[in-house]
């Protein structure tokens, strides 16, 4: 792999995938998608093979604004490896994973599926002239297990599961429409593993009974995940560990 896209390269998860990608391969370069660029933190030795792009997942025109500056700064003939999307909403200013049905509010379910799935769709959409290449290309979503509805025995959550469900349903709709055109690839959703970050931080008293990853921990588990796929992992569901989800 020689290029790769991280979309929310300044999260938690992506931050650590792109440190440890950086450090694996010393010819490997990022494009980092983020709201902020300015907010991203690299080591200096890392300078000039971290290329930051705007973006938005919530906003409706920011993947073709990617595209468009992509464009500028990779030939779409050298195309993409591998394309990682880490970025996620659990919560925020307004939103808390619901509990019962009387929470349920819409704008925060058109928030969360903006972020969690419709950005990804999009956004493929926009880099699909970078993967007309023939090298093996790995297009992996970092989903969730409560995205699983085979799954799901708790109920809750109503805007996270079902959002992650339909992140889960892009990725099997992709992965049956793409190597029509893009083979060979997999293009597979991967669930992260519980990691501390910001969207696990309000619920640490939860987290004591469950096995928590630090974010560089999750990293070299997507990074492991990644690394063994081949053709027949296309349209799978994946655990950090590489084992099957349900869907």
């Amino acid at each position: 792999m020689k290029q790769v896209l991280i979309a929310g390269i300044t999260g938690a998860i992506g931050h650590a995938l792109a440190e440890q990608l950086l450090e694996q391969d010393p010819e490997l370069t990022i494009v980092g998608l983020c709201r902020d660029p300015s907010s991203a933190d690299f080591r200096q030795e890392y300078a000039g093979r971290v290329m930051l792009i705007p973006w938005d997942a919530a906003a409706t025109e920011s993947a073709v604004g990617v595209a468009g500056q992509l464009r500028e700064l990779l030939p779409e003939t050298t195309g993409l490896d591998m394309v990682i999307y880490a970025a996620g909403i659990l919560h925020g200013p307004g939103m808390t994973p619901e509990k019962r049905l009387e929470d349920l509010d819409a704008q925060a379910f058109a928030h969360s599926f903006a972020v969690n799935a419709t950005g990804f769709a999009m956004l493929v959409q926009a880099i699909s002239p970078w993967l007309r290449h023939r090298r093996f290309k790995r297009i992996l979503a970092v989903s969730a297990k409560v995205g699983s509805i085979s799954d799901n025995g708790f109920g809750g959550w109503y805007a996270y599961r079902s959002s992650k469900a339909a992140l889960n349903m892009l990725v099997r709709n992709l992965s049956i429409e793409l190597p029509r055109k893009y083979r060979p690839l997999a293009c597979v959703a991967v669930h992260p593993g519980t990691t501390m970050s910001p969207l696990s931080k309000p619920f640490a008293r939860s987290l004591a009974q469950l096995k928590v990853h630090e974010p560089g921990e999750t990293a070299e588990n997507i990074l492991d995940v990644a690394e063994a796929l081949t053709e027949n992992d296309n349209g799978t569901f994946l655990s950090w560990d590489g084992s099957a989800i349900p869907w």
